[in-house]
């Protein structure tokens, strides 16, 4: 009877696959250049991360696994890959074109308001990073890197918040973003916002200005292929300190943006061409800020459910 019971069960499962439609090839590539646009959109927004859209998309494991042993499979991996990465380039520049046009004459609004879309991601981070318990040593990473972060941008004030862009620091500025893929919650945008390089690099993007896109990409290739392997076992080792290292760097860096490029582009010439006074300015960036932050916690939010430790 059992055996009976088996075959019936065998031939139930066989009938239900026969009858299960298939996925068309063009579909199921559409769906990857989609998901490509996707994360595109998530790598050049400020606050929201690549990676993390890479994980909540079920790409990341898998993409992780190419970059961390490229000659594996590594015809069929780029025939995967290659609509998610069409897909990543439209996004990036489709929502480049949107970035550009914000950092206009209200810039120091929408400053805060995407500042407030990485302050958002800290709750998300912080319960990554206490996935595997908290010790005193994590407490010490982050509280060293958030004062650090902090201090240097202070410091720096005068000499790297309006940095003159070349091939340099295009490379350099290219393997920064990238970074923002490799490592899920990392938002590199603060960085670039600090050195005066977002909007340029926005705008590069949109108008399609090779002399900026060429170093830029090679940097962003170079990091990927330099530091997955690495990202890999730096969180595969030690977790905790890893992700309390970026929140340190999110806290530090968000509080810097405030003294360092907010509040002083509040001069009379913008404040006049805002047609608003300062208190009025300084309360506006305030709510923005605040929108920024709860959009991006909503966003933290989905993440929770489709975390790579999980």
């Amino acid at each position: 009877m059992s055996a009976e019971n088996n075959s019936n069960t065998n031939q139930i499962e066989l009938e239900e696959i026969k009858t299960q439609p298939k996925r068309h090839g063009l579909a199921d590539w559409m769906i990857r250049l989609l998901k490509g646009f996707i994360i595109g959109f998530g790598g050049i927004v400020p606050g929201l991360s690549g990676g993390v859209l890479s994980v909540i998309l079920g790409v990341y494991d898998r993409m992780m696994n190419f970059l961390g042993n490229l000659r594996n499979q590594f015809l069929k991996n780029v025939a995967y890959f290659f609509p998610i990465g069409i897909g990543g380039i439209l996004g990036i520049v489709f929502f480049a074109g949107i970035i550009e046009a914000a950092f206009g004459t209200y810039a120091a609004l929408f400053t805060a308001l995407f500042i407030g879309f990485v302050a958002g991601t800290f709750p998300s981070i912080y319960r990554t990073a206490g996935q595997k318990g908290r010790k005193g040593s994590d407490w010490a990473v982050f509280a060293i890197s958030a004062i650090v972060i902090f201090g240097l941008m202070l410091i720096g004030e005068q000499n790297f918040t309006q940095i003159q862009p070349n091939i340099i620091v295009w490379v350099l500025s290219g393997a920064i973003v990238a970074l923002g893929f490799i490592v899920p919650g990392l938002s590199p945008s603060n960085f670039l916002i600090y050195f005066g390089l977002y909007d340029k690099m926005a705008s590069g993007i949109k108008n399609f200005d090779f002399q900026m896109l060429i170093p830029f990409v090679a940097g962003a290739i170079a990091s990927v292929l330099l530091f997955a392997k690495l990202a890999n076992y730096l969180f595969q080792r030690y977790y905790s300190k890893m992700y309390h290292l970026i929140l340190g760097l999110v806290v530090g860096s968000t509080l810097g943006i405030f003294p360092t490029i907010i509040f002083p582009s509040f001069t009379a010439k913008n404040l006049t061409a805002m047609k608003m006074s300062f208190i009025v300015a300084f309360l506006i960036s305030i709510v923005m800020f605040l929108i920024g932050i709860v959009i991006s916690y909503l966003f933290g939010k989905l993440e929770e459910k489709y975390s790579p430790q999980d």
